[in-house]
């Protein structure tokens, strides 16, 4: 295993010192290799560094303008602090340079949901949900945001996979219930309610829909 590797598993075992310093070294044996800087500025990001982490990007990028992770990289500084339209671009350019991965579909597809163009979200949160039919949180937001194109059945399907992946997925039997309201189901709506409320008793969304059809039942 050579330092890279070490610093890499440092890093997922949350011992950062320890990875700071092996990235360090790996950078200084090999300064012209851009995956050092990337590793590091992946590192940096998830210390909320993101200013050095932005540096460490651009630094591997000047070594190799076609560093596909680095552009990815630079899309997520720019998208933990909010910045969705700099890293829509960065993450288009991770596209263009060759990075063909669920995740980064799934950041770019999220960076148009954050800017409320949902239609354009669409293809590249299918595209992600299609490299990862096991990610959870991929299918759930891909099926959220077929039901905000109107896509409502699509969104139910979506959503039962979801279920499949995490039974216990409080806020996709919230949303079965929205989509049986745009069916005019009552019952079933209360049904799924009340089984993201099994799962969530706190979901306040779910309990308000509860009690408006109660309500409706009740004063009929």
């Amino acid at each position: 295993m050579n330092k890279l590797e070490k610093a890499i598993e440092h890093m997922q075992n949350q011992q950062f010192k320890e990875a700071t310093k092996l990235f360090t070294e790996a950078i200084e044996e090999n300064p012209k290799e851009p995956v050092g800087y990337i590793n590091f500025g992946n590192l940096l990001v998830h210390l909320s560094e993101f200013e050095r982490a932005e540096r460490f990007y651009n630094k591997a990028i000047e070594l190799d303008e076609q560093s596909a992770t680095a552009y990815y990289g630079l899309g997520n500084v720019y998208y933990e602090q909010e910045n969705y339209t700099k890293a829509q671009n960065q993450f288009l350019q991770a596209v263009e340079k060759g990075l063909d991965e669920a995740d980064v579909y799934f950041m770019l597809g999220m960076t148009f949901v954050h800017q409320e163009y949902i239609k354009l979200a669409l293809p590249y949160l299918l595209r992600a949900a299609e490299l990862a039919p096991d990610d959870v949180d991929i299918q759930f937001q891909y099926g959220l945001c077929l039901a905000q194109n109107g896509q409502i059945e699509a969104a139910e399907e979506t959503m039962k996979t979801v279920l499949q992946l995490e039974e216990n997925h409080s806020d996709a039997y919230y949303n079965l219930g929205v989509a049986a309201l745009h069916k005019e189901d009552a019952a079933m709506a209360l049904e799924y309610f009340n089984k993201a409320l099994e799962c969530n008793e706190e979901h306040m969304l779910a309990a308000h829909g509860k009690a408006q059809i109660e309500q409706a039942l009740n004063g009929e």
